[in-house]
Order: structure tokens, then sequence, then C-alpha cells
């Protein structure tokens, strides 16, 4: 009889040993130099900023995809590797960009869209170039200025918001051209000049092309903005709008590119939820070299965006192929996403698995931060796996919070918008920031990005946060969904219907 209770107790101990809680096995891995040896790698100088289809992205995607089959991650099920190439088409800029307006020369130029334009004529003033602006006026086939922005404001994110609604709109009303006075200062304009005014990427659509071209082979709209600091051109075009105005636009060419999205997956271990497979997704890519800064460094080495993000998702990828969790999980690491959401968007129109197998995408995406005692969560409240999240972090002492630069629309501006637009749930995970101010704009897109700038002791509660919440809901016996009422809710409800996954 002792010797039965001495191996039961055994027995019980062996079994409390091997039982371990997602916090204890979400700690097991994530390690302080583990997470600074990607960082410190993804934003070397030798990769030159990652800009996507360039030597130093292509390396850090071989980085990836061999860290992944080191791990034990299974390759991408449709290619028996790590990648998904991508083929998107770079349009170099302009060689000559002229503009004259009543015989003076315009500097401080940027072509937003367009191939080529040779006008010489007339043009129209249309104030900020909304509907009502346009009543009572004959565009057909003149240029259009405009008031960047809208009556509310005229910054760049108020321009860029707007651009595509004005541009539909301009094209509408018959005119060849529209060109819009951006009140930006120095700062925010060498930004504009760095990422318009250099190659630009896009999605290689044949027949979008195609559709947009004219007889003769010419994009036939050309849409530019001008430097206007003080809003002095502005005023002076809306007192002279006959004044005579000369637009010359050309020697840009359209170069295929190849890139490719890293891909891994690891299997669940539940008979039946193993069939609903968690996305834990970032990009990779960063804007590459540019203007210098003060010091002269000109490589934008991009460690918090996203070299943080990329961690995130290895450090998940780390866990589960040591500890699966009840759901599978497909690691996906984009490409880019600094060109327009580009790998994501190319991932969603071209899947290696059926999407609605797909039941949450836990994007990681970071501009900087500014409050290390949070974890901040773009679309927190929009789907049910709240709490989930929520508890994570608080596990390691930090607090969720909700995006609190609601102005910035940073929910439709990573990747997770492309996966929210089919219905699949997608917040992101973020670093932690109470608004998006110097702090984090000191770093967002700058030179000075560089690994060695950044709190470690902070950024180890964050990614054993984001693993923790990311085992809480591949285990959660409840599927998750979107909010009730929430935007994309209906879009869901369609991509799940066929699968069964959700009622």
């Amino acid at each position: 009889m002792k010797q039965l209770i001495t191996v039961m107790i055994m027995a019980l101990f062996t079994v409390a040993g091997w039982t371990q809680t997602d916090m204890e096995l979400a700690q097991s891995t994530v390690t302080q130099d583990k997470i600074k040896g990607h960082i410190y790698f993804l934003a070397d100088d030798l990769l030159e900023g990652r800009e996507t289809g360039t030597q130093g992205n292509k390396i850090a995607a071989a980085y990836l995809a061999n860290t992944l089959r080191s791990y034990g991650v299974k390759p991408n099920p449709e290619s028996g590797n790590f990648y998904q190439e991508v083929i998107l088409q770079k349009t170099t800029p302009h060689t000559r960009i002229e503009l004259k307006l009543g015989g003076k020369a315009v500097k401080n130029t940027v072509v937003l869209a367009g191939n080529k334009i040779n006008y010489t004529g007339g043009a129209v003033f249309v104030g900020h170039g909304l509907e009502d602006d346009y009543k009572g006026k004959n565009v057909k086939g003149k240029i259009v200025f405009m008031r960047a922005g809208g009556p509310d404001g005229g910054t760049a994110q108020q321009a860029f918001r707007l651009r595509k609604q004005k541009e539909a709109l301009a094209k509408e009303k018959g005119a060849i051209s529209m060109i819009e006075f951006l009140q930006a200062e120095e700062n925010m304009w060498g930004y504009i000049e760095h990422n318009f005014n250099t190659d630009r990427l896009g999605m290689k659509d044949p027949e979008k092309i195609k559709k947009e071209q004219t007889v003769k082979g010419e994009m036939n709209f050309t849409y530019l903005w001008i430097k206007d600091e003080f809003g002095q051109l502005a005023v002076n075009m809306e007192k002279n709008p006959e004044q005579p105005v000369q637009l010359l636009v050309s020697g840009s060419q359209k170069i295929p590119v190849k890139t490719q999205n890293v891909i891994g997956w690891v299997e669940g271990t539940d008979p039946e939820l193993k069939n609903e497979f968690i996305i834990y997704s970032a990009h990779y890519d960063h804007v590459g070299i540019g203007t210098p800064d003060e010091t002269g460094d000109a490589i934008y080495n991009g460690a918090r965006d996203n070299a943080v993000g990329t961690t995130t998702v290895l450090s998940m990828a780390e866990n589960l192929a040591k500890h699966p969790t009840k759901r599978s999980a497909l690691f996906i690491l984009f490409t880019g996403e600094e060109k327009g959401l580009l790998g994501s968007k190319y991932y969603v129109e071209n899947p290696v698995l059926p999407l609605n197998q797909m039941v949450y995408c836990f994007n990681s995406d970071n501009g900087g931060y500014n409050d290390t005692s949070l974890a901040t969560i773009i679309g927190l409240p929009r789907t049910t796996a709240e709490q989930n999240i929520k508890d994570a972090v608080s596990a390691f002492g930090l607090t969720a919070i909700d995006d609190p630069a609601a102005e910035q629309g940073l929910f439709d501006r990573s990747d997770n918008v492309n996966f929210a637009a089919v219905g699949i749930p997608a917040p992101t995970f973020s670093l932690g920031f109470r608004s998006f101010d110097g702090e984090v704009t000191k770093y967002y897109h700058q030179p000075g990005d560089h690994a060695d700038s950044m709190d470690y002791d902070y950024l180890e509660k964050f990614f054993k946060s984001y693993v923790l919440a990311g085992r809480m809901i591949a285990n959660d016996p409840q599927t998750p969904f979107w909010t009730a009422g929430d935007k994309y809710e209906e879009a869901g409800k369609e991509l799940y219907q066929v699968s069964g996954v959700k009622n």
C-alpha cells in the first residue's frame, strides 16, 4: 500500500511538472538576448533600410525564412519553401517636372500619379476640389488647381485622406490634371519628397494599366502637389485663375520587381480547432535610404518600424513550434507595406490556405512609443478577443489601451486592414503610446530609428504579452469575431458562413 501511495504521489508531481499554464509557456521562450539578436540584425546598416525590392530586403527575407526553419515551423504549403513570390511594378521618378504659372517657374513639386503630360493652356481654380467647388465651372480638357485637404484643414494627413476622392472627382469632371497647393513645413515636405520623388512600387495589374491608358498608350491623368508653405500661391491662383499654365512631366519608366512575403505555419493540437487558424503577421520592409539627418546618417534602419513587429511574430513562431496551441498558426511577414500595404494585399488576393479558415489576424506594427506602461492595440474593442488581450498584457505589468490617435487613421494604415476588409477580425498590437507626439515622430521614418535607442526591459514585457495573448486567443473555446455592429461584421458573416466556423 505504501509503495502504491508513493507511486501515485510521484505520478502527480510528474503530471504537475508537465502541465504548464499559457503564461509559463509564453515566458519560456522569450528572452532579451533573442529579442536583441533579431532587432539588431534587421536594423543593421548592412540591410540599408530593407526597402522593398532591394538586396537588403532580400537579406531580411532570407534571415526570416531561415529563422522559421530553425524553429521547426512548416514552410508555405503552396510553394514548399518559406516564400511567396510577389511581382510588383516599379515606377521610376520623372526626369523632367516643369511647371510655370503666369510665365514664372514653380519649384518644389511632387508627382503623386500619372505618366507624362505636355500642356500649355488655361487652368481652373476649384477651391478645395470637392463636389460643390465644381458648380458652374467647365474643366473639361484643362488643369484644375485646388487647395489641399478640405474646409476643416489642409495638413498633409488631411490631404492624403482626401486625395482619392478628389482625384476621382477631377477625372469625372473631365480634367486632364489636378494640382494641389499644400501648406507643408520644410520637414514634412522633405518626408513627402522622399516618398513621392523616388522609385514607387505598385501592384502589377495589366488590366488596370490598360484601362487607364489613352489610345496612344500614355497615362491620361497627372496629379501633383506643390509646396505652398504660407498659402500665397493658392491666394494668387484664386485671384488670377485665368493665368496661363505650362506643365511638362516626362521621363518615368515602369519596371517589374520581384519581392517576397515570408510564410510558415504550425498545426494545432485539437482535432477540430486545428482547422481554424490564427494569423500572426507583421511587415518586415522599411523605407530604405533617404535624406540624411543632421549627423549625415541616410539609412532609415526601421528598428521600431518594423523590426519590433517582425520580432514579435518570430517570438510567437518559436513559442508555438515548441508548444502548439489548439488552433493552428499561420505566420506571415509582409513585404511592401511601406509602398501601400502591397504584400498583404497580394496575400489576401492569393492566399496559400482558404481565407475562411483564418479566424483572426493578430498583426503587429509600430511607429514608436512614449509610455512604457502600455501596449496600444489599434482596434482593441473591435473584436471579441479584447479581454484575452487585456488579461495577457496585464499579466506582465502593462495596460492595454485602444488607439488614442484616431485622427491618424492607423487601423487603415497597416496590413491588418486588408484582412479586415474580407471579414477576418484583425487588430494591430503596437508599442505603447498615448498620442502621436514628438517622442513618436522623432523616430518614425527617421534615420535615428536604431536598435540601440530602445528600452529592452520594456520590450521583453511587450513581446511576452503578445505571445501570451496569441496563446489565449488560440486556446479559447470561443472562436473570436468582430464586436456586434462593427464596420466589418457583415463581411465576416459572409466569409465564415461557407465553412461553418461561425453562425
